[in-house]
């Protein structure tokens, strides 16, 4: 698809269309035997979400996997912004099928070049041990605002078209319980739990539930990373990417029901920002883990040649 057959798909979905419109975005094509096209965003603009093209490249890699293995892990790299002009294909190597785990590497390309690379292994059920971190005692998501609702309260000093983006129907609805549109330059701890589900039902499809958990991990993620240096991402001269991924997916998931994404920092340096973060169910079930290193780089537009 060229930029000039885009002109049907510009219309943004309203929000009772938005959770059916992320479905339809995740659903891939098959174009031939591990090669699968992923549909672009109706009304895209820029770069794409990171966390869209790891959901379809996960769910390329499905495709070439017998239904009894679900995905349980993915680690992906991003080497250049994907382009929302544009559709994304996706290449599968089977590298590998055992007796109860198989791997797949994904590369997703556009313009003939990679933009991401990823391995995804999936893993029959069976019994084993079990223990699980325990979840943060934080109040629930009925009393707290949604992000496009703290961008109403903040709007007077946030830039018009990032209020105008944040209130565009959503299909993943995020409530935090630190809005992280703070003063500007207050340094706080690096930790952030938010709320997390989509705005409407989504189908009984584990595997596109298992797919939308991983476009939504890619959110809150990075920003914890910037709270101890009092920056984030309005903030002038940053500049801010994700630079590598990883998802655990320990059990069956519903991303139409509420889950707490609990994320912490242990670090940050060189210009980069390590984060990690847990997805609890509301009855405290350890459900994913995800882990993300990003750029969280100053340019000093000061200096000849910047």
């Amino acid at each position: 698809m060229t930029t000039a057959d885009t002109s049907a798909e510009e219309r943004r979905p309203t929000q009772e269309e938005a959770p059916g419109a992320l479905v339809k975005l995740l659903t891939v094509e098959e174009i031939d035997t591990d090669l699968y096209r992923g549909h672009r965003n109706p009304g895209g603009r820029g770069r794409v979400f990171g966390g869209q093209v790891i959901a379809q490249a996960l769910m390329s890699a499905v495709g070439s996997v017998d239904a009894e293995r679900q995905a349980h892990s993915l680690h992906a790299y991003f080497m250049r912004p994907g382009d929302e002009r544009l559709p994304i294909i996706y290449r599968v190597e089977r590298d590998y099928d055992g007796g109860t785990f198989s791997n797949r590497r994904v590369i997703a390309i556009q313009r003939g070049k990679p933009i991401l690379n990823m391995t995804a292994s999936f893993h029959k059920k069976e019994q084993g041990f079990e223990h699980q971190a325990e979840m943060p005692d934080v109040p629930g998501p009925e009393d707290l605002k949604n992000e496009s609702e703290l961008a109403q309260v903040h709007r007077d000093r946030l830039p018009a078209p990032f209020v105008e983006h944040m209130l565009r129907p959503r299909a993943i609805e995020l409530r935090p319980l630190e809005s992280w549109f703070a003063p500007e330059k207050e340094k706080r701890d690096a930790v952030r739990c938010t709320w997390v589900r989509t705005t409407g039902p989504v189908g009984d499809d584990p595997v596109m539930h298992r797919a939308i958990l991983a476009y939504a991990s890619d959110m809150t993620l990075l920003g914890t990373s910037m709270k101890p240096h009092g920056v984030n991402w309005l903030s002038p001269n940053m500049q801010v990417a994700s630079l590598d991924h990883a998802l655990w997916l320990h059990d069956d998931v519903r991303m139409d029901e509420w889950l707490l994404y609990a994320c912490e920092s242990p670090w940050s340096g060189g210009g980069r920002g390590f984060n990690r973060g847990s997805l609890f169910t509301r009855e405290g079930k350890l459900i994913a883990s995800a882990t993300q290193e990003g750029l969280i780089r100053y340019r000093d537009n000061t200096k000849t040649g910047s």
